[in-house]
């Protein structure tokens, strides 16, 4: 009798586990797409656009980026502006594919070349002007934003 049983469980046990099993092309097919969900079409929470527009005009409020230029002149003699302006003239001439930055630090006008994010960029154009130029060495300052490429 216990044999009986205990066959009975297993038999009625075995059942009732393959009764689990999922096949997924039964599920598909016991479970269509409502048509309203098929329409929609996906929307972004309008915060979302807020935070954009906020982050761009953050950014415009910037009037740069960290990054490195080379400086190739100093002075804070009474005529430096001048001294700064004829650099500048001069080596535009002699490399007029890298922006030049006059600027002033009381009592000092500095002639700062390029916009470089990475010093690495900065070494190598101070290598290339090093012997016109042996006064140059590179310095940390907030450049120009780079243009994107398209």
């Amino acid at each position: 009798m216990r044999i009986i049983f205990l066959f009975v469980t297993i038999f009625l046990f075995g059942k009732l586990v393959s009764a689990q099993e999922i096949n997924p092309d039964t599920i598909q097919a016991e479970i269509p797409i409502p048509e309203i969900v098929q329409r929609v079409a996906p929307s972004r929470d309008s915060r979302l656009d807020k935070m954009v527009n906020w982050q761009v005009e953050k950014n415009i409020k910037k009037d740069g980026i960290a990054g490195f230029r080379v400086e190739i002149f100093f002075s804070a003699e009474l005529n430096g502006k001048e001294q700064a302006l004829n650099k500048k003239v001069e080596f535009l001439s002699q490399y007029p594919d890298y922006a030049v930055h006059i600027k002033y630090d009381a009592p000092n006008f500095r002639v700062r070349v390029g916009d470089f994010r990475t010093k690495n960029e900065a070494l190598k154009l101070y290598k290339e002007i090093e012997k016109d130029y042996p006064v140059a060495f590179i310095v940390a300052d907030k450049i120009e934003f780079p243009l994107l490429k398209k």
